[in-house]
C-alpha cells in the first residue's frame, strides 16, 4: 500500500514497522520536544505532499498531535487505539499489527479550526455521551467505531464535529453498539 502523505512518527521504532508494511515517507518528532526544524519540515511537507500524524496512543502522543495540529493547518490524522498497539509494558505504534495499522490509516480525520458545528453540546449530551453513568464506556465504544482513540467528552465532541458528523449518525453508531 503506497502512502502519498508523509507520516508523522515518534520514533525509529515506529519507522521501521511502517515501512515494513508500507511504501511511505516517515518523519520522527524524536520525543514530546518538537523542534523548530522538525515543525518547519512539517509545513513544507503539508504544502506540497500532505501529513499524517499517527502518534502512539498515550499521553506524549497526544501532546505532540495537538502540538502539530495547532501549528499545521488541516494536518491528516490517524488514530489506533491503545489496546491494538501494546505489549504487556509499552505502547507504541511499533506494536500494532499489520492490520491495525492498515485500519488506522484508512480511517484518516481532518483537523479543520474554522470547522462548523454539526452537532450542538446539548444534541451530544441527549446521545448519553456526556453526563451519564455510563458515558465514558460509550465514549470509548463510539470513539472505536469511528477510528477515534479514547477521548474524554471534549475530546469526542471535537472529533465529531470535526468529521462534521450529524446527530443522527453518531444515534446510527449508538444503536449498532447496542444491538
Amino acid at each position: 500500500m503506497k502512502i502519498k502523505e508523509v507520516i508523522v512518527v515518534e520514533g525509529k521504532n515506529d519507522t521501521n514497522k511502517l515501512k515494513s508494511i508500507l511504501d511511505c515517507d516517515t518523519v520522527e518528532t524524536c520525543g514530546t520536544h518538537l523542534s523548530k526544524s522538525v515543525l518547519n519540515q512539517l509545513k513544507a511537507f503539508q504544502k506540497t505532499r500532505g501529513i499524517i500524524v499517527f502518534t502512539d496512543p498515550d499521553a506524549p502522543g497526544e501532546m505532540i498531535r495537538t502540538k502539530i495540529n495547532e501549528e499545521i493547518p488541516n494536518a491528516k490524522n490517524a488514530f489506533i487505539m491503545k489496546e491494538n498497539a501494546r505489549t504487556s509494558k509499552k505502547v507504541g505504534i511499533e506494536h500494532a499489527s499489520q492490520e491495525d495499522i492498515i485500519a488506522s490509516l484508512t480511517h484518516l480525520m481532518t483537523y479543520d479550526h474554522e470547522s462548523e458545528k454539526t452537532m450542538s453540546w446539548e444534541m451530544f449530551n441527549e446521545l448519553g455521551l456526556n453526563g451519564k453513568e455510563n458515558s465514558a464506556k460509550l465514549r470509548e465504544q463510539v470513539g472505536n467505531v469511528l477510528y477515534l482513540g479514547k477521548c474524554n467528552a471534549k475530546t469526542l465532541y471535537k472529533r465529531i464535529n470535526m468529521l462534521k458528523l450529524t446527530k443522527e449518525q453518531v444515534e446510527k453508531v449508538i444503536e449498532d453498539i447496542y444491538e
